[in-house]
């Protein structure tokens, strides 16, 4: 990957003034360039990004802050928010909007809340005010069923489903065995309304043996989740320990396998489980050893890159790069194409814009809002 610095006036996003309006980098990817624009720096650890529908950005900050992205500034922190325990890998974590946001002005967002007993996943739903400064009517509509002094694996991404539901990932919390414990929502995704109460699809809301959001189990930390816009389908993916990490097709009451089947190791090199499979627990898609220490996915579905139309794309923590996963048409991988290694940072989040151009936040103590475009205003 070759990086050139060029003037990026012509790619500045129509709403941005010149506050963050610096020089863009040129990136040669494997069938064309790219730029690459800082929107927005100086935010703490940035976890997720949201278009807005008057074309701003709202960003979530691990120790607890909300910020908007708009004309070229950031604002102050969105007032209104809960206390969260931000501690280790938790803090103020996914946001999403509402279909229906450009009205309502509904939000959903996860966190890692604590009390006395221990700390764990929380999710919320939210309106944020007219003027964009403050969260009213806040109102916790799931928290995990056992707290624990664990900092880590709280999984925490958020998919809205065409219907208005909530697919919320949930880690193991660095317990592994609580990941096949079906009366715990540790290591699972989870389904729920939008008000926190249970579906009438999920598999297991009224047989008893499991917990009744449980949509699926045997996860370990999947802090990405989406849905194919043109397919429908719903994807994970998620870190495995010293290699292990994969994507996953998830579909209801279905167990994907650890800590009994892994393609990782223990970080002391031992083994983990029963080997790599098992008959009744699924197959990741792709798995990847190294590990890549995957953040988000998304499938690309946009005008902009109509060459990576139906890809899967990675956000990685590790060797801070985004992975393209070039699919065969089916869920299939074909190739895999690594963008931006060791370039900006630790790649935390990444979504697809409605104009189709692309948006990273990188996950550092001075992170940044990236925007990725087609270089020299190219529209495929």
């Amino acid at each position: 990957m070759t990086i050139s610095r060029t003037l990026a006036a012509s790619l500045v996003a129509a709403f941005l003034t010149p506050a963050f309006a610096s020089a863009a980098d040129r990136v040669e990817t494997k069938e064309f360039a790219v730029s690459v624009e800082k929107l927005a720096e100086g935010l703490e650890h940035p976890w997720a990004v949201e278009v807005m529908p008057d074309g701003a950005y709202l960003v979530t900050e691990r120790p607890g802050r909300m910020r908007i992205v708009k004309d070229g500034k950031l604002s102050d922190p969105i007032a209104g928010l809960p206390k969260v325990n931000a501690r280790g890998q938790g803090g103020l974590l996914d946001v999403a909007l509402a279909p229906d946001f450009a009205t309502s002005r509904t939000l959903y967002f996860t966190a890692s809340i604590g009390d006395q007993s221990g700390t764990g996943t929380a999710a919320f739903s939210a309106t944020l005010a007219a003027d964009g400064m403050k969260l009213e009517n806040v109102k916790r509509i799931f928290t995990m069923a056992q707290l624990t002094s664990s900092g880590m694996h709280y999984g925490s991404r958020i998919a809205i489903a065409p219907d208005g539901s909530l697919f919320i990932s949930v880690g193991d919390r660095g317990s592994r065995d609580r990941s096949q414990n079906w009366k715990d929502n540790a290591g699972s995704i989870v389904h729920l309304n939008p008000d926190g109460s249970i579906p009438a699809d999920n598999p297991f809301r009224t047989d008893g043996t499991a917990l009744r959001e449980i949509w699926t189990k045997g996860h370990r930390n999947p802090q990405g989740i989406t849905f194919d816009k043109a397919s429908g389908k719903l994807y994970t993916v998620e870190h495995g320990a010293r290699g292990g990490d994969e994507i996953n097709l998830i579909e209801p009451g279905k167990n994907y396998g650890w800590p009994i089947i892994t393609y990782g190791r223990d970080y002391s090199g031992a083994e983990i489980g029963e080997g790599t499979a098992k008959e009744g627990l699924e197959q990741p898609l792709h798995y990847w050893d190294p590990s890549i220490a995957p953040g988000a996915i998304a499938v690309y579905r946009g005008k902009m890159f109509p060459e990576w139309d139906g890809d899967f794309l990675i956000a990685a923590l590790k060797f801070q790069l985004l992975s393209r996963m070039q699919r065969d048409g089916g869920d299939a991988i074909a190739t895999e194409e690594r963008m931006f290694e060791n370039a900006y940072g630790r790649i935390r989040d990444i979504v697809v814009a409605p104009d189709g151009a692309l948006l990273m936040v990188t996950d550092e103590d001075d992170g940044a809002l990236l925007r990725v475009a087609r270089a020299d205003g190219q529209n495929g």
